[in-house]
Parts: C-alpha cells; sequence; structure tokens
C-alpha cells in the first residue's frame, strides 16, 4: 500500500530486530522500528552497520528515507508538552521516511493558549495537523475548532492518577463536540503519520 512497514520493537530482543532488519536489508526495502529503548538500540547497531537510532522517537531506521515530495505539502507535529515528545517525534520521523515534509512544533498546549494562537498562521498553511496531547487531552480540539485542516489528535500516556495512562485523553478525543476530529489510540505516533500520509496521497490523486 505504499507504506514503510514499522517493526515493534518494544517487545522484541535485539536479535530477533536484528534479523528482522537484515530480511529488509536483503530486499532492498527501508525498515523502521519503533519503541526501541537506547541499550537495545546499541545492540542492534552492533549487528548490523548504517541502522540509525533516533533517540528522541525511540526509533531505529535503516535505509534511505523517500525523496522529499514537495508537492503533497507539510505536516505540523504538535506536542502539548516535551513529555508528549517521544510520540511526538515518532509521527514526525515516519512521515520524513515517506518524504514528507514536516515541522515538529514543541510546547503548544492549551494551558498557554497564547502559544497555539501565535502559531494559529503557520498552523493555517499545513495540509495536515497532528496533535499529541496528555493529560485531559484537549489540544486537538481546540485545534480543530481553530483551523479547517484535518487534524489528528494522538492521546499520549502522560498525566497524574485519572489521566490512567492517557485513557481520559483518548476518551476526551473521541468524546469532542468538534466536527471531524480524527484519533488513534495511546501513544500511536506512527498510526497518525500513516493517516495522515492517507489523506496527503487522496489530495495528489485528486
Amino acid at each position: 500500500i505504499g507504506m514503510v512497514e514499522a517493526v515493534w520493537g518494544e517487545h522484541k530482543t535485539s536479535e530477533q530486530i536484528a534479523l528482522i532488519l537484515r530480511t529488509f536489508q536483503d530486499a532492498g526495502e527501508m525498515a523502521l522500528v519503533t519503541r526501541v529503548a537506547r541499550t537495545k538500540a546499541e545492540e542492534v547497531a552492533s549487528e548490523i552497520e548504517k541502522v540509525q537510532f533516533h533517540a528522541q522517537a525511540r526509533c531505529l531506521t535503516l535505509g534511505e528515507p523517500a525523496q522529499l515530495q514537495q508537492s503533497l505539502g507539510e505536516v505540523l507535529v504538535l506536542s502539548g508538552g516535551t513529555s508528549d515528545l517521544f510520540v511526538a517525534a515518532e509521527a514526525d520521523l515516519a512521515l520524513r521516511c515517506h518524504g514528507i515534509k514536516t515541522k515538529l512544533l514543541l510546547d503548544i498546549g492549551v494551558a498557554g493558549l497564547h502559544r497555539l494562537l501565535d502559531q494559529l498562521e503557520r498552523l493555517k498553511r499545513a495540509k495536515v495537523l497532528i496533535a499529541c496531547a496528555g493529560m485531559e487531552g484537549a489540544l486537538p480540539t481546540v485545534l480543530a475548532g481553530l483551523v479547517p485542516q484535518p487534524v489528528i489528535g494522538v492521546p499520549v500516556s502522560v498525566g497524574y492518577g485519572v489521566s490512567a495512562g492517557g485513557s481520559a485523553a483518548l476518551k476526551g478525543m473521541l468524546a469532542s463536540c468538534v466536527p471531524g476530529l480524527l484519533v488513534v489510540n495511546i501513544d500511536n505516533g506512527y498510526g497518525a503519520a500513516m493517516a495522515a500520509l492517507r489523506i496527503l496521497k487522496i489530495g495528489e490523486a485528486q
């Protein structure tokens, strides 16, 4: 379907990841491995040359990303706070692997609404927006009420007590009163990126 396949790395050993990466390498395909801790990444890198570890995104890549496709436009990835960074960075990296122009905007949360409003003109120039937020997860709702573009909400497993590992943010986004907000699963930066890619590709086909 024209997407770089993501390999879930969190519950795989470094040996299993290395074996999978070799199959991608032999096939001449780019590989993206998500949810990889630094220690595991270093073990994989000792087995396979040219593996890159993207610490902010907690991902490994092997192979060259697709050429930049300027005609598809830009996706902005917003993070409510730096605690959401690993999810936002995962989405950003996954899009760049496909040649999509991106920009990562940090600390654009609703707790300091002026920071979001200061970026409003910039946001309106993007084709798609991905908004990552923990706590009550209000950022995607506020954003989708301000701009007409597709907004994809990513609930993040950050917050006190009743935040319940991102469940409060997920339910808040799903119950949003703003029309047309898209929502993916908790911490699923890769899934949000692929949803954005599908939207961009539809626009290209037209």
